[in-house]
């Protein structure tokens, strides 16, 4: 079944069956690998994409649903608050393994874009779901909050 998408500005249209889950056609069929496979039932948060707006993790999402909305990846990233939560990212050395590491950018900038500036429950109750196996979480809380500091003084 002929499906089309709307992945990070560029309509795109994949033949696949409309339950296939939209990760695996971001992957497989447009070659988009940043999105990153981690647990297959929403609870790691690897594969997190922007739908609408919303974090959302794309392992569970069937194309069919994904089909009209406007969906972001992180190669399609480009906002002033994507900028800002990459350049904290890097200025506190967020990063150990990376595997996780696109989907927690994608959570931050989805929270950053909802709630200018949130306090660190705030950021805890947001990002519960997006797991880091090297446990970076307190450099993760603070970019987040170097993010959105950053973001006020450029206001």
């Amino acid at each position: 079944m002929a499906i089309t998408l709307k992945i990070n500005g560029a309509e795109r249209q994949v033949e696949v069956e409309p339950d296939t889950p939209l990760l695996w056609v971001i992957r497989d069929h447009l070659q988009l690998t940043g999105t990153k496979f981690g647990c297959g039932i929403a609870q790691c948060g690897a594969c997190t994409v922007h739908m609408s707006g919303q974090a959302v993790r794309s392992c569970v999402i069937p194309v069919s649903a994904a089909a009209g909305q406007e969906i972001t990846t992180i190669e399609g990233l480009g906002s002033t608050t994507a900028a800002a939560v990459q350049e904290a990212w890097e200025a506190l050395s967020v990063v150990q393994c990376g595997y996780c590491q696109s989907g927690q950018v994608m959570s931050a900038t989805a929270l950053l874009e909802q709630n200018a500036n949130p306090s660190d429950a705030d950021i805890d109750r947001f990002m519960t779901g997006n797991i880091c196996r090297c446990s970076t979480y307190v450099r993760i809380r603070a970019a987040i909050k170097q993010a959105a500091s950053q973001l006020a003084q450029e206001a």
